[in-house]
């Protein structure tokens, strides 16, 4: 889980406002000034005292966290933990140079906390932190200047920073950051679905989503004709006989099918484009948000494919008829969408909730 500290030190007439939203939101650390200002909060939230002044205040108050620049203040975290080994102490660095990126490292390397401040826009310093020190203990928290920054610092390298300290501007800064925090998708719990029938349905509309990463075999996207039953569409990284693997691509079916997208809600394929983020799932459960590149929608024939899960309820599928095009059934197992009979065995999820503009919504719905 990704760490979300709320940089209060600059705040002034929304303060209170900003900091109950917070609470609120569950953000993970408050950083003040000032010790007065972590007066009072709850224990829920992680009280980070970063000083201003060069002198370091006599009483660190509330605080469970105090963060110090070596340079600026004089002492450094080692010699706190001496003094005060009731708290946790971390180190500041500001990087602007080949020297300050070697202080960096080595704070990330060896203090329980690193609080990073980086001056140039490129994200390569930041990925040479990280590298650094992948097998440090310690958390290393990104300064940010806006949600969108966040954003992009946890997904550096993959990996990304432990965590991100942003100042909020206006009340809805905590409430956005902690959204970016809580991106991850949950994983799903997949369910085998038995094919009953199949019937060619005649031409229609198809959507080729093409995505900005690459898929694994096991992986693909989840598509359905109704918002409570989908079957795990594979991407085309298997061979085919006369083109080359694409395998950053799903034909994931007919243009009116749902697929999982982010915070829990789904898109018609037909809505999806550029940018758009949407849930890859393996065969497993796992799941990932992907970014999507493009959109090919084209007439095609068509197939539907007709499956029920163990309990009774029943899945369509409307997909494009031609063998290239396949799902994905238990194990892995890659089945042709124009070979599926009665009594073959897909992966599928089958959601709980109805939908009202692809969010969940707990209400009468009937799909048929």
């Amino acid at each position: 889980m990704k760490l979300s500290w709320l940089d209060i030190r600059n705040l002034d007439e929304a303060r209170n406002a900003i900091v109950q939203e917070a609470l609120h939101q569950r953000v993970d650390g408050i950083v003040a000034a000032d010790p007065a200002a972590l007066q009072g909060l709850p224990p829920t939230v992680t009280k980070v005292l970063f000083p201003r002044g060069k002198t370091l205040p006599e009483d660190f108050g509330e605080a469970t966290v105090v963060i110090v620049d070596p340079r600026f203040h004089g002492i450094t975290p080692a010699e706190l933990r001496l003094e005060h080994p009731e708290l946790e102490f971390g180190r500041f660095v500001e990087i602007v140079d080949a020297e300050t990126l070697e202080d960096a490292c080595q704070s990330a390397r060896t203090e329980q906390w690193s609080l990073l401040l980086f001056r140039d826009p490129t994200k390569i310093p930041l990925e040479i932190v990280i590298a650094a020190s992948a097998a440090a203990k310690g958390s290393l928290i990104t300064v940010a200047a806006d949600v969108e920054e966040a954003e992009i610092i946890f997904g550096v390298l993959e990996h990304g920073s432990d965590g991100v300290m942003m100042a909020p501007k206006k009340v809805g800064d905590a409430t956005a950051l902690k959204a970016v925090v809580n991106a991850e998708t949950p994983d799903l719990a997949l369910t085998e679905l038995e094919v009953v029938s199949t019937e060619h349905v005649g031409m229609g509309e198809r959507a080729c989503v093409d995505t900005c990463t690459y898929f694994r075999k096991d992986e693909g996207i989840l598509v359905g004709s109704h918002s409570k039953g989908m079957i795990l569409c594979v991407s085309e990284t298997h061979p085919l006989p006369y083109m080359p693997t694409r395998p950053f691509r799903v034909n994931a079916g007919a243009i009116h099918s749902y697929t999982l997208s982010k915070d829990g809600r789904t898109n018609y394929l037909s809505e999806l484009k550029a940018g758009s983020k949407i849930v890859a799932a393996d065969v497993a459960g796992r799941t990932r948000l992907v970014t999507v590149g493009r959109v090919k929608i084209e007439t095609r024939p068509l197939i539907s494919v007709n499956a029920v899960s163990p309990d009774g309820r029943e899945v369509n599928l409307i997909l494009q008829d031609d063998w290239h095009v396949r799902v994905l059934g238990p194990g892995g197992t890659v089945l042709n969408s124009t070979e599926l009979k009665p009594g073959d065995k897909v992966l599928g999820f089958l959601p709980t909730e109805d939908r009202h503009v692809g969010y969940p919504l707990d209400e009468f719905c009937l799909e048929t």
